[in-house]
């Protein structure tokens, strides 16, 4: 499975950013996506993750009630909307897959481990 992750940029603090992950994988409904981050120096930190169905989601507690996970399985795409970025937010933004058949999303893809696909990165700069 491969996935293209795109629309990164630079921006000023309390902008938004959409970013998309696109596959051609015929069976994309049956995986669950995930969105990482990872800043230099640091460890890839957990974002977002989303269901098969697209009915579950997670997040972590740093992006919960600005950033938005989607997904769109005709058009084989997911999607993070980031509003209200912060300068914290700086980090190159990862899309990772795996093919989960569990409803219920939560606490259960938000470690890097539980993922077998991974996109090549998008670079997100957001400025104070």
């Amino acid at each position: 499975v491969q996935l293209q992750a795109s629309g990164g940029g630079s921006v000023q603090a309390g902008d938004s950013l959409r970013l998309s992950c696109a596959t051609s994988e015929r069976t994309f409904g049956s995986y669950a996506v995930g969105w990482f981050r990872q800043a230099p120096g640091k460890e890839r930190e957990f974002v977002a993750a989303i269901s098969w169905s697209g009915k579950s989601t997670d997040y972590s507690d740093s992006v919960r009630g600005r950033f938005t996970i989607s997904r769109d399985n005709r058009k084989k795409m997911a999607y993070l909307q980031m509003n209200n970025l912060e300068a914290e937010d700086t980090a190159v933004y990862y899309c990772a897959a795996v093919r989960i058949g569990e409803s219920s999303v939560t606490g259960l893809l938000n470690v890097p481990e539980r993922y077998a696909y991974w996109g090549q990165g998008t670079q997100v700069t957001v400025s104070s």
